[in-house]
């Protein structure tokens, strides 16, 4: 499976666009991603581009070994792939904070598994 790697900062509120290539097809996902500053975790919301249809909202962003690491696991049925938020910086950390997402935990997408 090839992975690719989301742009992503510490922006308490950002909306952007991605376009993925999940299996043999392109698509373009528009992602808003939020920090509750009171529950002190990130989550993401997913709407197909294309259409408008809000495909996830509100999902927690959470680190896990593989396979329970694929955020998307309970949500393959959409068939929109699989993503891992991966600690890249080595710390004990299971989750990122408003000051360190994007630089030690990044967003991989991949294939729907």
């Amino acid at each position: 499976m090839s992975l690719q790697k989301i742009p992503l900062d510490n922006s308490p509120n950002q909306n952007f666009q991605c376009a993925l290539t999940i299996g043999n097809e392109n698509r373009n996902l528009s992602f808003l991603l939020c920090y509750n500053q009171i529950a002190e975790y990130w989550v993401i919301s997913i709407t197909d581009t294309n259409t408008g249809e809000l495909l996830l909202d509100s999902v927690s962003f959470v680190t896990g070994q593989y396979p329970a690491g694929n955020i998307l696991e309970p949500y393959s049925y959409l068939d929109i792939g699989s993503a891992f938020l991966v600690n890249v910086s080595g710390s004990s950390m299971d989750y990122p904070d408003d000051t360190n997402l994007g630089a030690d935990f990044v967003l991989l997408w991949g294939d729907t598994l």
